[in-house]
């Protein structure tokens, strides 16, 4: 995933940038652009056509943006997962995550750390990997280092200090990425800057804005907002309360970049509440956010350490499955185009 530039030249290349082509230019248009992640494999990049079909005949609409992953570790540009989403119609969302194998969750920096980035040790991935986007021609997003605002991915601020520079040094691992990437000219890329809606640790060096790397290295602003997705999570929340603060604050954070869902669902624990009830309110509440131009739906279903399983899939019951596909039925969720 990158380049080789001096500092002077990197500069005048940030700020020379080319805006990447929208792939929804329609600024007017009404309604809010379905997305999804469809379980896509364990390292979240085994897109087939297959799956997609297969969740899209579940839904009964078929996904205006289709979302999957690109782990540091895999060292590879996703060209065919890009080119198969695009020939569906759909744009394509990446998850680009510096993480190393086995891909755990709640451990601290590994090969991919941000000072390691930092200090130019990945520039040669960095540069192969804008090359590819470059050459793949068409817009799509990227979504790099998502939810860093938390405590369970490698490049957390957490992990770099927390109130002693952990922002400070996310800030500039974005910029340094960012503009390698840019001047090896792939300016197709929307850059996505995707928080968690709730903190892992609620203190001011903690909250969104101080993550934010400034309007000239960000084209969307993303959110990931989810309710109960393990058993002994604490009490159901309803989507109103789970979206009502987090998009405010996210919407501060810059007031004029457009807004995207990059990611929200909901696991099925009929003991703590009604899933069927919370797709149904989170997909009549979504479409009057003014400045929310699209929302991803994660379909997954996986095993935890304890035996438990957490299913955010679409299908985990019947019920949950009817008001999914009566709420994204609306005309508000914008589909893909039709297939020629």
């Amino acid at each position: 995933m990158r380049l080789r530039l001096s500092l002077s030249a990197l500069f005048f290349c940030t700020s020379m940038a080319v805006a990447a082509p929208d792939p929804w230019p329609n600024p007017g248009e009404k309604g809010i652009r379905f997305g999804a992640y469809m379980d896509f494999g364990e390292t979240e990049d085994a897109v087939t056509l297959e799956g997609i079909e297969k969740f899209e005949k579940l839904a009964g609409k078929r996904p205006a943006l289709i979302a999957s992953s690109s782990y540091w570790g895999e060292q590879s540009f996703p060209a065919a997962n890009l080119r198969l989403i695009d020939r569906h119609g759909a744009a394509p969302l990446i998850f680009w995550s510096p993480w190393d194998k086995p891909y755990e969750q709640n451990k601290g920096p590994d090969r991919f750390g941000l000072t390691e980035i930092l200090a130019g040790k990945w520039d040669a991935y960095i540069d192969r990997w804008a090359e590819g986007a470059r050459d793949f021609g068409k817009p799509f997003f990227v979504s790099f280092c998502n939810e860093m605002n938390g405590c369970w991915f490698p490049w957390s601020g957490c992990f770099y200090g927390g109130r002693d520079g952990g922002p400070e040094i996310f800030k500039k691992t974005w910029r340094h990425v960012v503009d390698r990437v840019r001047a090896k000219g792939a300016d197709n890329i929307l850059w996505v800057f995707h928080v968690n809606a709730f903190p892992a640790e609620n203190d001011v060096w903690n909250m969104m804005a101080s993550y934010y790397p400034g309007p000239g290295y960000v084209d969307r602003l993303g959110i990931s907002v989810y309710g109960q997705q393990f058993r002994n999570d604490r009490a159901w929340a309803f989507f109103q309360d789970l979206i009502d603060w987090p998009l405010k604050e996210l919407s501060a954070v810059d007031p004029k970049k457009p807004i995207m869902i990059a990611e929200f669902g909901v696991g099925e624990f009929p003991k703590s509440g009604n899933k069927a009830e919370w797709f149904a309110d989170a997909l009549t509440i979504l479409p009057k956010q003014p400045r929310v131009q699209a929302a991803v739906i994660w379909h997954e279903r996986w095993q935890n350490q304890d035996g438990s399983f957490s299913n955010l899939r679409i299908n985990s019951s019947p019920a949950a499955l009817k008001a999914f596909r009566q709420g994204i039925a609306a005309p508000e969720w914008i589909a893909a185009p039709p297939r020629p």
